[in-house]
């Protein structure tokens, strides 16, 4: 990180010595983020592992709300770039965890990687009873370097121009070393997956793989694997299944926040899968598990009561304790954030199925979120607890659009909210 910001620095005086010598005034936010630097920036934060790239993969889904666009660009590139440990390295960790006659307890383990992450890489195994699990192992180091990778990436996201000078970021990244803790303990995750996969027994349209608890530690989760399918192989389905699915996800996330009083928040399409046997969507990752406060769910239940029917003031009121914007936030930037909020809730005020393939909804709300999020000037920033939640919630849209599924979204929002 220090050779990254090093070197952006080099890039910033030589700018600046250019345009001092041809008059200009020096441009710092725009010499930061320059095509070069920002090559810069992508390079290095992509050879790293752990914290510093996860932290850039929740960063990316940002709308233009805290970060400027540029380095929401460049967060964006990380979101499936991760590199893997080599085979040397895997089996230290793997000493380490089951004992170095670890081997022996398997018919076959693949020491090539099917998938790779930020904060772990999974392999696939067989047991010596012939049980098939996927093992998901955690790259050595990650835990002990979360706090100082978000302190370094903070420290570029304060340089000018890239975030609004009056923000505090400090809840936020708080909150972000809070969950990158928790998703770095691999027994807390076995806890997650075996608590959803009560909660979901029995489900018709979810699949959550058995955990394998006798090889479980706090750097190794093992569970059932399960065969199937990306989940954007249904992108050429009929329409009646795409709607299906993408109805079923919609009424999960409805369910976490109003239901089960937990949420898995992140949306990365590699945590959804199809299985084409059964017909049931497979759910993967329950390392970032929010607990949903019963405060927080009936502030959502009474914001989704008033907004449905788009009265202003109780709505305005109902951001407000959610913390939307605050008290002291100017008036003008109160409306812009209502107007971008007035048009989220479109599709959940038509009784009939909105359909997201057709719709340019998506585009008009980033540009919305770029064009105040370009207003410096703004510095309040939502609570951590409710960013979280519009992250999956905005990634469970990005996929209902991906799948160009319809779905009747106030039927839903109604059942859950009428009680």
């Amino acid at each position: 990180m220090g050779g990254v910001v090093a070197a952006i620095a080099g890039g910033v005086v030589a700018g600046g010595l250019r345009q001092l010598a041809s008059g200009q005034r020096p441009d710092l936010p725009n010499l930061l983020l320059t095509p070069s630097n920002a090559m810069r920036l992508t390079s290095g934060l992509s050879h790293l592992r752990g914290a510093a790239l996860k932290l850039g993969q929740m960063l990316s889904m940002d709308t233009g709300l805290v970060l400027s666009p540029q380095i929401s660009q460049i967060f964006a590139s990380l979101r499936d770039d991760a590199k893997p440990m080599p085979p040397k390295q895997l089996q230290t960790v793997l000493n380490a965890q089951w004992g170095p006659s670890w081997l022996k307890q398997f018919r076959r383990f693949d020491v090539r990687p099917f998938a790779a992450a930020s904060i772990g890489q999974v392999h696939r195994a067989q047991t010596l009873n012939g049980q098939d699990l996927a093992i998901k192992v955690q790259y050595p180091g990650v835990r002990d370097s979360i706090d100082s990778d978000v302190d370094n990436i903070a420290t570029l996201m304060r340089l000018p121009g890239l975030v609004p000078s009056g923000m505090d970021l400090q809840p936020l990244l708080a909150e972000a070393k809070r969950q990158l803790h928790a998703e770095a303990n691999y027994q807390a995750e076995a806890t997650h997956l075996a608590q959803f996969g009560s909660l979901l027994a029995g489900s018709d349209m979810f699949l959550v793989p058995d955990l394998h608890p006798a090889l479980c530690t706090s750097q190794v989760l093992a569970m059932r694997y399960v065969d199937s399918a990306p989940l954007d192989s249904l992108s050429h389905a009929p329409q009646a299944l795409r709607d299906k699915v993408a109805a079923a996800l919609i009424d999960l996330v409805l369910r976490e926040i109003f239901v089960f009083g937990a949420m898995q928040t992140d949306p990365n399409w590699a945590n959804y899968r199809y299985c084409p046997q059964s017909g049931r969507i497979v759910l993967l990752d329950f390392g970032a598990v929010q607990t949903i406060a019963p405060s927080l769910a009936a502030d959502f239940r009474a914001l989704a009561q008033v907004a449905l029917d788009g009265e202003p003031k109780a709505t305005r009121d109902a951001m407000l304790r959610i913390g939307y914007f605050g008290p002291t936030t100017a008036p003008h930037h109160q409306t812009l954030i209502r107007s971008m909020f007035d048009l989220a809730m479109g599709p959940l005020r038509q009784a009939t199925p909105f359909d997201f393939g057709q719709s340019d909804l998506l585009e008009r709300l980033r540009d919305m979120g770029l064009a105040i999020g370009s207003d410096r000037d703004l510095a309040h920033v939502p609570p951590a607890a409710t960013l979280f939640l519009h992250r999956k919630i905005g990634g469970m849209y990005l996929m209902a659009a991906k799948l160009r599924a319809r779905v009747a979204l106030r039927p839903m929002v109604e059942t859950y909210c009428s009680t």
